[in-house]
């Protein structure tokens, strides 16, 4: 089995989880760069840092209780 159908399969069996992973990180980013150009204007440098990492525990908090959610 070639590198390329490796990837296929890969993307077959996990395209949308993928998608719904990507389309997180791009809103999460978003919102927190909209905090920081336009609420937060004059915060340090490492609160907007922290809010990024922030956004690591909001993904894994968010998947975990969406499939707390669908399971009951």
């Amino acid at each position: 089995m070639s590198v390329i159908d490796r990837v296929r399969e890969h993307i077959a069996d996990n395209g949308t989880g993928m998608i719904y992973d990507l389309l997180f990180a791009v809103v999460w980013v978003a919102l927190v760069r909209f905090l920081f150009d336009f609420v937060f204007v004059d915060a340090p440098r490492w609160a907007f840092y922290m809010f990024m990492l922030a956004g690591i525990v909001a993904y894994f908090g968010f998947f975990f209780s969406l499939e707390q959610a669908t399971r009951q």
